[in-house]
């Protein structure tokens, strides 16, 4: 496995993480936004209510939930621990004894209540650069924790201008620098993963590049999640304003990521993109072809 930024290995398996071993077609990891002003229209603020979607999401296939506390969307307004803490916490308590569950934070303080209160996985989108305690946490923790790539570190002004040189080699090269970082402070391969962060400080351009590129990410050995449920680039190449009607579009990027060995699709819809998947998987084990077409040798 490649640690650093250097030449990547063909066709890398990457280990377990945590505890689910790598498969294709990849995982579903339900998103739970327990806020008020989800980009997605699906953020709930009511603990019942969004206990009760958890567990709608786990129905319909989930293997992991994401929860979050503060939106991440541009101009989002930004959450305090406590906030974020009050929000969350009674929802992580009654799913973390039916699900493995992860929480999407920048803030190490609500990393270390989640961790104490049942969740078992960290997603940070800043991939642990906002909050200078919290490498120590989940280094302390052995925690998994999925690095996501953002421009900055402040999600409210990550779209303004995005510039990048090579969009794919600077996305993969930092992600790769994080994980080396964690590495050298003992945390083991196994307890990381890595998200291209698709729409996090990119224009539509550089969403599409990362979406063509996976296979370079997914080549490093780690395991690798795509996020691209809902998001606004979809709804702008598409021409569909509204995030709740842009089902087919996350479809297609769920699928380009299975096809280039993802381990984790985050994604809204579970069970429709579990059918997705399903067929998708079908397909590419049947080894059959169109009558008259000859199988290649």
């Amino acid at each position: 496995m490649a640690a650093g930024t250097g030449a990547a290995p063909a066709q890398a398996v990457p280990p377990p993480f945590a505890g689910f071993a790598h498969r294709s077609p990849p995982r579903l990891m339900g998103i739970l936004n327990v806020t008020p002003d989800s980009f997605s229209g699906d953020g709930l603020t009511d603990p019942a209510a969004a206990i009760a979607r958890g567990r709608a999401l786990l129905a319909a296939g989930a293997e992991m939930l994401d929860i979050g506390g503060e939106s991440t969307r541009p101009g989002a307004t930004p959450v305090s621990p406590e906030e974020e803490m009050a929000r969350i916490l009674p929802v992580v308590r009654a799913l973390a004894r039916e699900a493995v569950i992860s929480v999407d934070t920048r803030h190490a303080a609500t990393m270390r209540a989640a961790l104490a209160a049942g969740a078992r996985v960290i997603n940070d989108v800043t991939a642990l650069r906002y909050d200078p305690e919290a490498i120590s946490v989940v280094v302390a923790a052995r925690c998994p924790v999925i690095l996501m790539h953002m421009l900055g570190t402040d999600p409210a002004r990550m779209q303004d201008a995005p510039a990048y040189g090579d969009v794919v080699a600077e996305v993969t090269g930092h992600l790769l620098e994080r994980a080396a970082l964690l590495r050298a402070a003992g945390l083991p391969a196994e307890c990381i993963c890595l998200d291209p962060g698709i729409g996090f400080g990119k224009t539509d351009a550089h969403n599409l590049a990362l979406l063509a590129a996976l296979p370079d990410l997914t080549a490093h050995g780690y395991a690798v999640m795509l996020g691209a449920s809902r998001k606004s680039f979809i709804g702008r190449i598409a021409g569909e304003p509204d995030p709740t009607r842009r089902l087919p579009g996350s479809i297609a990027a769920a699928l380009a990521g299975a096809a280039a060995g993802v381990s984790w699709l985050r994604v809204h819809d579970v069970a429709e993109t579990r059918q997705a998947l399903a067929i998708w998987a079908a397909i590419r084990a049947s080894g059959t072809h169109p009558a008259g077409v000859e199988k290649p040798a």
